[in-house]
Parts: C-alpha cells; structure tokens; sequence
C-alpha cells in the first residue's frame, strides 16, 4: 500500500494511491484521520481502511497536478544517522563507527516532493544526501532486534541536505543539519510488508541534474534497521509518527574534487527501488526572503 499527504484549500490530507490517482482516506473512510501521524497514534488500520477505499466509488485526485506535503508533515521525532554506510564513513576519513551517530531534525526543516530546496543566504556549500527514511507505527520501547521491525509502519526516500560549512562548526552536526527547507520527504510512504525485510538490498540513487552522483545498496548500511530500532528504542520510547534517516552512501559533494555543491536551479532526485523518486529543485533563500 502506497500512502502521501498532499495539500488541499482545508489544509493537509492523507491519501492512498490507485494507480496514477489519489484518494481522499479520511473522505472515504471518515472514521480516519485526515493526519497520518493522528491515524497511527490512534492505532487506525490504515491498511485496512486504504483497501476498503480502493474499493469504492469516490472522487479521485490525479498524482501529476495534486501538490504533495512531505509524507509525515510534523513528526514527533526526526533521528538522523550518520556515516551508516562503509563507503561514506571513508570518503570522510572516518573509521567504521560502533555506535551509531544519531542526530536530530526538526519538522521546519522539511519539505515535499516537488517542492524547492532553499539554498541559504548564508552559505553557498550546500549538499545532497540520498537516504531511506523509516517511520514508526506503534509505540516501542526496549524492543529486541528480532521484533524490531513490527514496529516499523512504511519506508520513503529522504534527502538529507546539508549546509556543510555550518555543519562543520560544531561536532554536534545539529546545526548544518536543520536550516528551513533542507530535507526532502517522500513523495510515497510504502508499507512495509510490499517490501523485502528492513528495507535491505534496495539500490539508493541520488542523481543532480540527471547524473548519477550516489549509487549504492541499502544492505551497505551499518546499522540496519532492526539494530537502529533496538539501539535507539534501549534509550528512548519511540512512537507512531516518528522517523528514522537512516544515513546516506558515498558519493556526496564535499568528498568530491573540487567539491560538488548545489547551487540555484539544480534539480535533486533521490531514487529508491520500490518505493520511488523524490525531486526537489534548488531555490535561493534571497530570492524569496
């Protein structure tokens, strides 16, 4: 089942798509939320609701001229890994972490498919990160590898852009990792069960301007999934609604001779085998602001 927010003159609403189309869930199954995050804290069967839906005769949207929320708008958690995949923790001349390096984000600097990046008026070293980004369906705490990915509701693609020069000012990360409009977020949320077991051996592309820039598998990372949730879920109480990035491959700008830096007018795609592509177009915060 392949789920999206996508916006409406109401505001936010959660969709489940029929092919090319997109339904209204909540205006066909009123009983659902029309919040993704809502819908998982109150344990709805969304799966359930979405089959039930493709059933029936409702108005249908059409994907191509339908503009997209990122698939979790508001998440109560954002936790970031990184250097989770060999290649990158090399290009960066660090050694195999281990422990993971968990960093956070906020939901201000999120943003759709199909919606621009902002390059900030601040800082011309502006960087793409392909990764897979998991969300929690229901509340885990101390949960073991092996039951690890119960917890996990879907996938979709993520990208981490990342303001370097900032994120280089403190050993922290935080915040070169946080500036408005810096992580792509969707386009579809795949359940988990249409895909293999964690997500593992899923070619990950990121292309800038249609050249292939990050090329790998997703069972190059690290940590894994069911490792990441067991770590994470050791130290603190994960709920529905609340994402997990789960690190980027090589192939990122500042490794790069001279470095690869995104500037206005790129175009970023994030491609993960069997969930989707996630295209954001790079925009300058001075032209807007």
């Amino acid at each position: 089942m392949r789920f999206t927010t996508f916006r409406s003159t109401s505001g936010n609403r959660l969709g489940v798509h029929s092919g090319d189309l997109l339904i209204d869930l909540n205006q066909a199954q009123p009983h659902v939320p029309a919040d993704l995050r809502l819908a998982l804290n109150q344990g709805i069967d969304l799966k359930a609701a979405a089959r039930q839906a493709l059933t029936m005769e409702v108005p249908k949207l059409d994907t191509t001229k339908t503009p997209l929320a990122p698939v979790m708008p508001e998440p109560g958690k954002i936790i970031c890994l990184g250097l989770n995949y060999y290649d990158h923790a090399k290009e960066g001349g660090r050694d195999k972490p281990s422990y993971p390096w968990f960093f956070m984000r906020c939901a201000t600097s999120l943003m759709a498919h199909g919606e621009p990046a902002i390059l900030p008026r601040v800082s011309k070293t502006f960087d793409y990160e392909a990764e897979l980004a998991v969300v929690i369906g229901k509340r885990a705490r101390h949960v073991t590898r092996e039951q690890a990915l119960e917890y996990v509701f879907g996938y979709t693609c993520f990208n981490d852009m990342s303001v370097r020069d900032y994120q280089k000012r403190t050993p922290q990360w935080t915040i070169g990792k946080n500036f408005d409009s810096t992580g792509g977020f969707g386009p579809v949320l795949v359940t988990a069960d249409e895909l293999p077991a964690g997500a593992a051996g899923l070619r990950i592309q990121c292309r800038l301007n249609g050249q292939v820039v990050q090329d790998a598998n997703t069972s190059d990372m690290i940590f894994g999934v069911a490792e990441t949730i067991e770590l994470l879920t050791e130290c603190m109480t994960l709920e529905p609604g609340d994402v997990i990035v789960m690190g980027t491959p090589a192939g990122v700008g500042f490794a790069r001779t001279p470095p690869l830096w995104m500037k206005v007018g790129d175009v970023v795609e994030v491609e993960i085998e069997g969930i989707g592509t996630l295209v954001n177009q790079v925009n300058d915060e001075a032209l807007i602001c």
